[in-house]
């Protein structure tokens, strides 16, 4: 197949870029290098099969000649990260509704398979918990600019789906859980990487609100597996999967798995939102996927654990951060972090319970 793979020098666009490339496959990746990368497809530009082009996807008679020669196309080209939402909203509404937009009408000429890489975000304030693909969106008013991205990102699919529906274009649609692993900057707001590089330095890992909000990491590996798993499965099309991994963990438990791991003498401080990001900030509570569907389809189910994927964070920012570690991490503090993953929070305790006894785990 020859894959085209916009937003492709981003974080997942090259690790799938990677992956599709072992597989056989012949890709094309078109970033103009706003939040993506260079180095990060540095190790496939001697690789067969692979060719790059450093441009926007608002290049209209150059998308529309790159769609034309290939089989399908992987659109990971989006404004993403908390950070970057809150400070260039114009730029994330557009780049995402536009840009999704272009590549839809340019892919239904010739009526080419697109896969549209959503987010959790979606599910905006809902508090449903797990989250099912066919859940009603809750979001936030909008003053609030946060909100701005998980809009955008709802529209992105009402557009794609009205293609499916009405000109049978055939999309996929991937909604995608907290990816993390190497080559993941912190830059726009993840969160793994900020932690570890911190961790590494010996400077504070910043908790922004009290620490409670919790999240579900998936590794990259497993992802674009999922991705590259969707765009070929027939009975994908006009569905919309949440990928992701449903185990579950607060970011106050996070930074302190982090500081364990790499035995850091880091302090964890705790920022208000309002300090961090703006005045009246409002996040997602809980953000944890139903995985049912997807696993339904391809037999998912993620091969990395939560300690994996830190320890691959880990060990890809080591080599070029210098290392400040603690003599000895205290004993107190090393044996809260291994009780994290073992001896979750009531609260999370409580809604692992309602899953199981639901059916779900």
């Amino acid at each position: 197949m020859r894959y085209l793979i916009t937003g492709g020098a981003g974080f997942i666009g090259s690790h799938l870029a990677g992956k599709l490339l072992h597989e056989g496959h012949t890709v094309t990746v078109v970033d103009d290098l706003c939040t993506g990368a260079i180095q990060n497809i540095e190790n496939l530009k001697t690789r067969p099969g692979f060719n790059y082009i450093v441009e926007s996807i608002f290049n209209r008679p150059l998308l529309a000649e790159l769609i034309d020669d290939h089989d399908a196309i992987f659109h990971l080209a989006a404004s993403v990260g908390v950070r970057l939402i809150v400070e260039s909203p114009v730029r994330t509404i557009e780049t995402n509704v536009k840009g999704t937009e272009v590549v839809l009408e340019f892919a239904n000429k010739k009526k080419k398979k697109v896969l549209i890489a959503s987010t959790s975000e979606v599910y905006g304030k809902s508090a449903k918990i797990p989250f099912c693909e066919d859940d009603d969106l809750v979001m936030g008013g909008t003053q609030k600019g946060r909100w701005s991205y998980a809009c955008s990102k709802a529209i992105d699919e009402f557009l794609a789906l009205a293609y499916w529906k009405e000109r049978k274009l055939p999309v996929v649609i991937a909604r995608l859980f907290n990816t993390a692993g190497p080559r993941q900057t912190g830059r726009y707001g993840m969160v793994l990487p900020t932690f570890v590089r911190a961790a590494l330095a010996g400077q504070p890992l910043m908790v922004f609100g009290d620490g409670t909000q919790s999240r579900c990491f998936c590794h990259v590996k497993d992802t674009v597996g999922a991705l590259a798993g969707l765009i070929e499965h027939p009975q994908a099309v006009g569905q919309i999967f949440n990928v992701g991994s449903e185990e579950e963990i607060t970011i106050g438990d996070l930074a302190a798995l982090v500081k364990s791991m790499t035995r850091s003498a880091s302090p964890i401080r705790y920022i208000p939102y309002d300090e961090a990001y703006e005045e009246g900030f409002e996040d997602m509570q809980r953000r944890v996927p139903d995985t049912s569907r997807i696993r339904d389809l391809l037999n998912f189910r993620p091969t990395h654990d939560l300690r994996q994927i830190i320890q691959s964070v880990i060990d890809y920012y080591k080599p070029s951060v210098k290392v400040r570690r603690a003599a000895k991490v205290p004993a107190l503090a090393r044996r809260h972090a291994n009780r994290v993953l073992k001896n979750p929070p009531f609260a999370l305790r409580h809604a692992q319970d309602e899953r199981r006894i639901r059916g779900k785990d």
